[in-house]
């Protein structure tokens, strides 16, 4: 069994119990389903309340930072999500503060000044609610470092999720203590993409699935690493026990896992998942760390 996917993003999951069956039955131990508006955070919520293995975050994604303007009250907006994000850590579902960053490719969106205004304004969130925050950095690393940076004492640790960057990129993110970088299909693209993700540490990486985005392509470079299948069918053939074809799962977390170890030539890919998930442990369950995590490794090994 494998274990340490942090981001879910079922919110738009139709058939959400059968994915989240596939993911258990695949060995997935807790999945994290992401927030990227306030009304998608309540979502979040609410799907996390149906699952003891579900959590989720609270936050804006930067597409989608105009509506803290376009609310009419940018300030009781931000109450709004302050609020929401102390109700989840009462019932144990909200562990980080996030989608949130800067998106420079989708600027048709969101203009940049607004982008970084408001998630400048997001740090607020985790270090009033002790969060770390999850990140979301694309064509956008000069401005993305030095607002991280400005704000480094406001929050705890951080993960920069769906890495596509440089090799520039990457070592700015490094550079920014207690960061780490997620890996996915968007991440294993190119060979340029596997030569950057070769040189993450182990111990500054996670891996995640980003569903129903970001799926291993078999035109991605890494996809000659990928031993592990399921089942698909096209959508208009839907059928429970197969995949949505061209639609990612959680449950395919293990095929980035397989990419990650073959790019890095790493053969005891066990060990490495134990790594990965104790960095997302570290990170959003630092109450298992010690013990229940590795309870968990200890029952169930990765296949």
């Amino acid at each position: 069994m494998f274990k340490g996917i942090y981001n879910g993003k079922q919110c738009h999951v139709l058939d959400i119990a059968t994915v989240l069956s596939r993911a258990w039955t695949a060995g997935v131990d807790r999945i994290i389903v992401t927030g990227g508006s306030l009304e998608e955070s309540k979502e979040a919520l609410t799907i996390a309340e149906t699952d003891a293995r579900l959590f989720c975050t609270v936050g804006v994604h930067p597409t989608r930072c105009k509506e803290f303007e376009e609310s009419g009250d940018p300030d009781k907006h931000f109450q709004a999500l302050l609020s929401l994000a102390k109700e989840g850590i009462e019932k144990g579902k909200v562990v980080a503060i996030g989608e949130c960053g800067l998106d420079y490719d989708r600027l048709q969106f969101c203009p940049a000044e607004i982008q970084k205004k408001y998630f400048e304004k997001q740090f607020e969130l985790a270090h009033a609610t002790k969060l770390p925050m999850f990140l979301h950095m694309r064509a956008a690393a000069p401005d993305f470092c030095e607002i991280v940076e400005r704000n480094r004492s406001r929050f705890s640790a951080g993960v920069a999720h769906s890495f596509t960057g440089s090799a520039e990129d990457r070592d700015k993110l490094l550079s920014i203590s207690n960061m780490y970088i997620g890996v996915n299909g968007c991440s294993l693209k190119t060979t340029e993409n596997l030569d950057v993700v070769r040189s993450i540490p182990i111990e500054r990486m996670m891996i995640e699935t980003d569903s129903p985005y970001c799926g291993i392509k078999n035109t991605s470079a890494g996809i000659k690493f990928v031993k592990s299948t399921w089942p698909s069918k096209k959508k208009e053939k839907y059928d429970q026990e197969c995949i949505v074809k061209d639609r990612n799962e959680p449950c395919l977390v293990r095929q980035v896992l397989e990419v990650v170890a073959g790019c890095k030539g790493i053969s005891e890919i066990g060990q490495l998942s134990r790594t990965l998930y104790h960095n997302t442990c570290r990170v959003f369950f630092p109450q298992d760390l010690d013990s229940a995590a590795d309870s968990l490794l200890a029952g169930h090994d990765p296949q």
